[in-house]
């Protein structure tokens, strides 16, 4: 049976807000969504595997990505525009398109009965890496700052900025046997848990996407059951549905690995109890998760310096 790597994040508490485009309205938005009935904020999960690939370009030689971002033109370079999910750990972990035309258009070709029309061809690989949207914590309030652009008056020199003071978090699964190189889930686990700024228009505003607190399982089952787990209640965090999924036996508690902040939490100490492997710092739990992957996949001891 295959192995699956689960987790669930939640974000330190920060300052959320969008820096203004050139061309932009007078309103710099947020994205947002109904959740459970009230406005939430939201950050999109293309905005956090964009950052994770980052994260990758930038820790050093240790990593060899495809798509590369050029921070002088704004915008991508491609090492290899046919895609090579062997060499690149992008390509093989958060998967690639390109669609290309009909070398010859319909139109131009002389119409000949029977004859099938020119398609286009489409290479793909679907990202083995999936990751949810990230979802603040408490509802959106409608905070706005407002401003002027420095220097130059015009229709759009005052604008406004929506911020959002709240904490976010998001899920993510990796299945390593679909990866080319298994042991990049060696790498997911470390860029996930260094995770910086994330999102924003032309720039990216500055909130730490790092996890504070962070559950992960490492199991044989097809289903997460952790995703979205954490719940803020009168202004502290909550992991009751996660401890009543363990108490009901739908979560084996040794496939658990929970850590941070929510460690402090009244429910912990009932999970602990049940078996749940419980670290007080994010960074010794990933080595502690790194580890036993290492063990179960038979990986070789050095992918563990990465």
């Amino acid at each position: 049976m295959s192995f699956h790597l689960f987790g669930n994040v939640l974000t330190g508490y920060g300052t959320a807000a969008n820096n203004r485009g050139e061309n932009e309205g007078n309103i710099t938005t947020l994205q947002k969504i109904l959740w459970k009935g009230e406005v939430h904020t939201t950050v999109s999960a293309e905005a956090i595997r964009w950052a994770l690939r980052y994260y990758w370009q930038t820790a050093g030689n240790d990593y060899q990505v495809n798509r590369r971002w050029n921070d002088d033109t704004n915008d991508n370079i491609w090492q290899n525009e046919n895609f090579d999910d062997t060499i690149f750990i992008d390509d093989d972990v958060l998967g690639f398109m390109r669609a290309e035309g009909a070398k010859v258009e319909a139109s131009d070709e002389p119409k000949q009965k029977g004859k099938k029309a020119p398609k286009g061809t489409t290479t793909a690989k679907r990202g083995v890496l999936e990751v949810t949207r990230a979802v603040s914590t408490t509802p959106f309030s409608g905070d706005l700052t407002f401003n002027a652009a420095s220097g130059k008056k015009g229709r759009t020199s005052l604008y406004g900025t929506e911020v959002h003071a709240t904490c976010y978090q998001y899920g993510f699964a990796l299945t390593p046997e679909r990866l080319k190189d298994k042991s990049r889930v060696i790498a997911v686990l470390d860029g996930l848990s260094s995770l910086g700024e994330v999102a924003g228009n032309h720039s990216r505003f500055l909130y730490d996407f790092s996890p504070e607190s962070l559950i992960l399982r490492w199991t044989h089952d097809f289903s997460p059951r952790i995703l979205y787990c954490f719940e803020e209640k009168e202004r502290e965090i909550s992991i009751e549905e996660l401890l009543r999924k363990v108490k009901n036996q739908d979560i084996e508690p040794r496939e658990l690995w929970i850590a941070g902040a929510i460690t402090e939490s009244k429910e912990v100490e009932e999970l602990e109890e049940l078996g749940v492997n419980i670290f007080p710092g994010i960074k010794l739990a990933v080595q502690s998760m790194k580890q036993v992957i290492a063990r179960d996949l038979q990986l070789p001891q050095l992918e563990l310096i990465r």
